[in-house]
């Protein structure tokens, strides 16, 4: 996969450019910052964008903006996001745009290379990949929304879950149920929700957690201290 890096520190920069390389991918481009971004974007036909939250020159947010400006000019150009933090605000815009796969990760997650390489993989083939501790704070936060109150403590699981851009056969496997049953928890959690059931991985977690970000009472999900296939922190 052709893969462009917009990362300001240097020592995290190299050392994405060097794992990617070993892995098979080609980095057609590694940016300190994204004053060129657009236009490297052009010239090198990038077929995924990873980018910083913060980056210079004020450090707040101008990776969020260049990949929402991304995002608005290439809507079909997949981003992984990385952030030291969970930044509520910023993944609610990422996942409200409209656009191609989407990943959201921790930068620590990056240090188990077997799952970020997964999550780049996944990222590039269309799926949308969030952050396990972006998926706990999006939907614990206290809710109005009285539709999350109908949801039982397992499809609640499911949701969380599915947030996590985990398979039906991912979650029968955490869950320690079937696949026919996480499939019945699927279609009753999206109709409690009134959300039309859709097939695509990607639409479906883009579409619950657009009308989960105000807010959702924190799913009772137990892994079983199952490692999350998601994940990276600076």
């Amino acid at each position: 996969m052709r893969i462009l890096i917009c990362e300001d520190s240097a020592l995290l920069r190299e050392g994405l450019v060097r794992l990617l390389d070993d892995s098979g991918h080609t980095v057609v481009a590694a940016l300190p910052d994204a004053a060129r971004l657009s236009e490297t974007v052009a010239e090198t036909s990038p077929e995924l964008c990873i980018l910083d939250v913060r980056l210079p020159p004020t450090w707040t947010d101008e990776g969020i903006r260049a990949a929402l400006a991304l995002r608005a000019e290439r809507p079909d150009l997949p981003l992984l996001v990385l952030s030291q933090y969970v930044e509520e605000r910023y993944a609610s815009e990422l996942i409200s745009a409209k656009g191609a796969a989407l990943g959201y990760l921790l930068k620590d997650r990056v240090a188990d290379i077997a799952d970020f390489l997964d999550a780049i993989a996944r990222i590039g083939g269309g799926a949308t990949v969030l952050d396990p501790e972006v998926v706990a704070q999006l939907l614990s936060r206290r809710t109005r929304d009285e539709r999350m109150l109908r949801l039982t403590d397992r499809e609640s699981s499911v949701l969380s879950l599915i947030a996590e851009g985990r398979s039906n056969q991912a979650i029968a496997k955490a869950l320690f149920i079937s696949e026919g049953s996480v499939e019945k928890h699927v279609t009753s959690l999206f109709q409690k929700l009134d959300l039309e059931q859709d097939e695509s991985g990607n639409r479906r977690v883009l579409a619950a957690l657009a009308h989960l970000e105000h807010g959702g009472t924190r799913p009772q999900t137990d892994l079983g201290g199952a490692a999350p296939q998601t994940g990276a922190s600076r």
